[in-house]
């Protein structure tokens, strides 16, 4: 369900309260892997984490008012989910990343950057961690406009 709160901390207020313990950690996870040169704020209503423009003056390309989205977290009507664009960055990280998930034995819901889960135990947060970890705002800009210029396909 899209939401029109204003900030992450309206946004936080309405989620469920069933819920809520599982999207404040998701979000501690990324905000505590997050590299330099990103911001959290709400985004597509949702909480997002961007590159801003006072980094990448572009933009989002699909909406140039947009800061370019790298990875959101939602509660929707029947899951949340946990959307990283991140992991397209290096040619089959998104491949890897579900083969090392399924090798640690959750069971997986994952739609093209999203994993969808009901309760925090679904996710592997080590995992999710490392892939926010390993893609600074730099590298994630220079692999964004490399496959705006059809240098790669994610």
């Amino acid at each position: 369900m899209r939401s029109d709160a204003s900030s992450v901390a309206e946004y936080l207020a309405e989620i469920p309260p069933e819920r809520l313990a599982a999207i404040e950690t998701v979000r501690s996870v990324v905000n505590g892997n997050l590299g330099e040169g990103y911001e959290e704020g709400m985004q597509y209503g949702m909480i997002g984490w961007y590159v801003p423009h006072r980094v990448y003056p572009k933009g989002y390309h699909c909406d140039p008012k947009q800061p370019l989205p790298f990875a959101s977290l939602a509660s929707q009507k029947n899951h949340m989910a946990l959307y990283l664009m991140c992991l397209h960055v290096h040619g089959g990280d998104d491949r890897r990343f579900r083969e090392r998930w399924k090798a640690g034995g959750r069971k997986a819901d994952f739609g093209k950057a999203c994993i969808r889960f009901r309760k925090i135990e679904d996710l592997d947060l080590d995992l999710i961690a490392e892939a926010i970890r390993g893609v600074g705002a730099a590298e994630f800009v220079r692999h964004y406009e490399e496959t705006l210029r059809g240098g790669r396909r994610s």
